[in-house]
């Protein structure tokens, strides 16, 4: 059933003409960027088509390893257990700014630069978060010593150092390009999460006008270096008004889709404040994106070790319910952690205990895999 669905939305794409998309009165259709590329601009129609359908599951460094493995060609956990790719594969840029070879989770540049490559011909979609380094301290993002933002500000001490972190990252996305030499359309999560306090941009460490103008400034900074593959996602954690979620917001011109993170705790094991928490706060987006013409997403989500054998068609599907988004991605599967001395993974793997709860999940008609949005 869901092969022939998808069969029918091959059809549907290609015999529509981009211009004639008005699928859903939830987005304008216009990128933040209008020196967009033809490609960016037709992946952020496709987006809002398929929210038609259903939404677009994804998952962190999911080509680079799993639980026990490490850079096996064309391998991923998902595809183990489902014989499908994730739509949508998040990486990061940390590490980059300081001329690091590996980002924060040990995958080499050169490495990620290829998956990214390998999955755009496939179909699939990359999303990019950057957690970088505290400029003043020059440790890591969790360093959230306070007015560290205002230092990168232009005009700052640190402003020159943000600008040469801004040419490094240029370089690296206009380096993302398909066999045709087209520069592969990037979901760009810069700042992510910043309605929490752990990292230097976030709450508490700098105020409103300050995030509103280094956003903006990183926006307009990467598009004079000639960035023209970005699609940009605000990114918040959780959030309980409008207000709240618009605190920091830098305007409808410089944002394209809204989206929160939200985890599940072992101190809810039934998932009834994490199903609660994510539908109030889709109540909360999806009225937000509806006024202001944006795509919404949760841009990370999961339960650590997935201990509830029947968590994606239970607590994680219910979470979700019908509210239309874009994309949800998983974080990633790095396995034993020897400094905690537990497994850190959000998706299942072969053997693992909520293994046949995510294939029923795979098969539920709104949960879009690579497949399912191959051209």
């Amino acid at each position: 059933m869901k092969k022939y669905f998808f069969k029918l939305l091959a059809s549907a794409l290609i015999g529509t003409s981009c211009s004639a998309q008005h699928t859903n009165s939830n987005t304008n259709l216009s990128l933040s960027d209008k020196k967009a590329t033809p490609e960016t601009v037709l992946l952020y129609k496709k987006l809002n088509q398929l929210i038609q359908k259903g939404y677009l599951f994804g998952h962190q460094d999911d080509l680079a390893y799993g639980v026990n493995w490490k850079y096996e060609n064309e391998r991923s956990d998902i595809k183990d257990v489902v014989g499908d790719y994730p739509a949508v594969y998040g990486w990061d840029l940390a590490g980059l700014e300081k001329d690091d070879i590996n980002n924060i989770d040990g995958i080499p540049f050169e490495k990620m630069k290829q998956y990214i490559i390998e999955a755009n011909e496939r179909g699939g979609i990359s999303t990019i978060s950057w957690h970088f380094d505290n400029p003043v301290t020059g440790k890591n993002a969790w360093d959230n010593t306070p007015n560290s933002l205002k230092t990168i500000l232009p005009g700052g001490e640190n402003h020159q150092k943000y600008v040469s972190w801004l040419d490094k990252a240029a370089n690296y996305l206009l380096s993302l390009k398909d066999k045709k030499g087209k520069n592969i359309p990037i979901l760009f999560r810069p700042y992510h999460e910043l309605s929490g306090g752990w990292f230097w941009w976030g709450k508490g460490k700098c105020t409103s006008d300050e995030f509103k103008t280094v956003w903006k400034f990183t926006f307009e900074y990467l598009q004079k270096k000639g960035v023209h593959n970005l699609i940009y996602v605000y990114n918040t954690s959780s959030f309980n008004s409008k207000e709240d979620f618009l605190a920091n917001y830098p305007g409808d011109n410089f944002a394209d889709i809204l989206s929160f993170d939200s985890y599940q705790n072992n101190n809810d094991k039934e998932g009834i404040k994490f199903i609660e928490e994510v539908q109030n706060q889709l109540k909360i987006l999806n009225e937000i994106g509806l006024e202001k013409h944006k795509l919404i997403a949760i841009a990370e989500a999961g339960y650590e070790a997935v201990p509830d054998p029947k968590w994606w068609t239970g607590t994680f599907s219910k979470a979700i319910g019908d509210y239309k988004i874009s994309y949800v991605l998983l974080w990633r599967n790095h396995g034993w952690q020897e400094n905690e001395k537990k497994m850190h993974y959000y998706a299942p793997f072969k053997g693992q205990v909520s293994e046949k709860d995510f294939i029923d999940y795979y098969n539920m008609d709104k949960t879009l895999f690579e497949k399912d949005i191959n051209k």
